[in-house]
């Protein structure tokens, strides 16, 4: 199965509010960065054991460990949760960045050193997620 075609069965897969909310993301996402590269990560560990939920990420930047090992992975990630949705935006070194950039004016939102996390699309101020996640895509 095509990495678009996980996606759009995660997305399917959701109950309808979420469904729809994470499909107004998907496409806002590929509306800012349309050829971006596309991953799917089911949530399971090489063991099969379910580690996370499964997350949709888009773009691509290297991350380099202490021990001197690289890895690629997603710039912006998008995740249904227990309560809402989680919105990862990945690689930035400044872990206070985030919240003092855009948690002031994002709304009812929870902001940590990479995540946002709402319940819904309506709790928060959708120009200003689009300006974080334009913010990351679009770094060299």
């Amino acid at each position: 199965m095509s990495i678009t075609e996980q996606i759009n069965d995660y997305i399917g897969s959701q109950s309808e509010v979420k469904r729809s909310e994470l499909q107004t993301l998907h496409d806002l996402i590929l509306n800012i960065k349309p050829n971006c590269q596309l991953w799917f990560l089911d949530g399971k560990n090489s063991d099969g054991k379910v580690v996370s939920n499964p997350n949709i990420g888009y773009g691509s930047y290297g991350i380099q460990y202490a021990d001197g090992t690289t890895k690629e992975f997603y710039r912006v990630g998008i995740s249904a949760n227990t309560t809402g949705i989680s919105v990862y935006i990945m690689g930035i070194e400044d872990k206070k960045y985030l919240a003092e950039t855009y948690g002031k004016n994002l709304g009812k939102a929870s902001v940590s050193g990479y995540c946002i996390k709402f319940k819904t699309l309506k709790d928060i101020h959708i120009d200003i997620l689009e300006a974080a996640i334009r913010d990351r895509l679009e770094q060299k």
